[in-house]
């Protein structure tokens, strides 16, 4: 019998990425949380001794490590219906700006202050304007729904999970994001992507994300 297991914390949006394309595939799937950074199981230093970190996917007792990797795997092992598009290298290209450049003025926001923020701020609304940008390209002008174009693929199970992180990042920078004005196109992208079964079983309520993003914030800056 075929065993699928996840090991992942709740705060985690790599994680979350894992979750739901697992849930879009219908894979049925064991769940450890791990209660990270200090805590880590035997389980999963054994499954990722390079990196230790989640999330990993064990399949078969075969771990496979790395969110956008694993993304791949779900797509290539289970199912049909494919989540990478026609222009894989566009949908990698921006899925690795994501982890790169946007998470990184996020986690800014988060760990510094005064002009540091505010110069994380300024680069986080530029790169949201990028992925706006790319969302036009990528959804023809807005006719198509997702990054995807007609169907939910590989970049937005990739970004989604972040957006459960907005609120930490504007109430920590205090700040707004002007969606509405500035970003209509991923302020409705948001919408639809929440509407999705697998998106609102598997993001974590931005409360409990606030809690986890203030933990970290203390680890750095005494406010």
């Amino acid at each position: 019998m075929e065993q699928v297991k996840v090991l992942s914390s709740e705060t985690s949006p790599f994680g979350m990425r894992v979750l739901i394309a697992l849930e879009e595939k219908s894979v049925k799937y064991e769940y450890q949380q791990e209660d990270l950074p200090f805590n880590k199981s035997d389980l999963l230093l054994q499954m990722n001794p390079v990196y230790k970190k989640v999330p990993v996917l064990i399949h078969n007792g075969q771990p496979i490590c790395e969110s956008l990797i694993i993304l791949e795997y779900i797509d290539e092992t289970w199912g049909s219906e494919k989540i990478l598009p026609y222009n894989r290298a566009l949908a990698r290209f921006w899925a690795d700006f994501v982890d790169k450049k946007f998470l990184d003025s996020g986690i800014r926001i988060v760990k510094s202050e005064d002009e540091v923020q505010e110069q994380a701020k300024r680069d986080f609304l530029e790169n949201l304007q990028y992925l706006e940008g790319a969302l036009e390209k990528m959804s023809a002008g807005g006719t198509l729904p997702f990054f995807g174009g007609k169907d939910f693929g590989f970049l937005d199970i990739a970004f989604i999970p972040f957006t459960s992180w907005f609120h930490a990042f504007e109430t920590i920078g205090n700040f707004k994001i002007p969606f509405e004005t500035e970003y209509p196109m991923l302020d409705a992208w948001v919408k639809r992507c929440m509407e999705r079964e697998s998106v609102k079983k598997n993001l974590l309520s931005s409360d409990r994300v606030l809690e986890t993003a203030l933990k970290i914030r203390k680890r750095f800056v005494v406010d």
